[in-house]
């Protein structure tokens, strides 16, 4: 199974900006959508962004709209997500993950179970 790996995470004060990386083993026209989602203690992952890797198309929460920002390297077969104006209540582990089948691509995949393969998550924590 493919593995997905998180990096990027930290410890950030509230109003700043972080960015994380999601390393692929490859894209793939078949699979081509990667989502990123986030969860904290006692509830549910949450999608917080998806990109087509295929044709960069993207799609947000209304959540993090006009702050997080996904992005993919078609080189490097990474996915990136810029995030931006923090809140403490962005504190959360954060997955990346690769959608079950290829879309086309809305808000619908901002749901964990569309998806299959998982990383391991990269903590990212708000605070002053």
């Amino acid at each position: 199974q493919e593995q997905l790996v998180e990096s990027g995470g930290g410890l950030v004060q509230p109003g700043g900006s972080l960015r994380l990386s999601c390393a692929a083993s490859r894209f793939t026209l078949d699979y081509p959508i990667i989502g990123w989602f986030r969860r904290t203690w006692g509830k549910e992952r949450e999608g917080v962004a998806a990109i087509n890797t295929t044709d960069g198309s993207t799609i947000y929460p209304d959540s993090v709209k006009g702050r997080f920002t996904v992005s993919r390297d078609t080189v490097k077969n990474t996915v990136s997500l810029h995030m931006n104006s923090l809140k403490p209540e962005d504190s959360a582990v954060y997955y990346c993950a690769r959608a079950r089948d290829a879309g086309p691509l809305t808000t619908w995949y901002l749901r964990y179970y569309e998806y299959s393969s998982w990383g391991q998550g990269t903590q990212v924590t708000v605070s002053s």
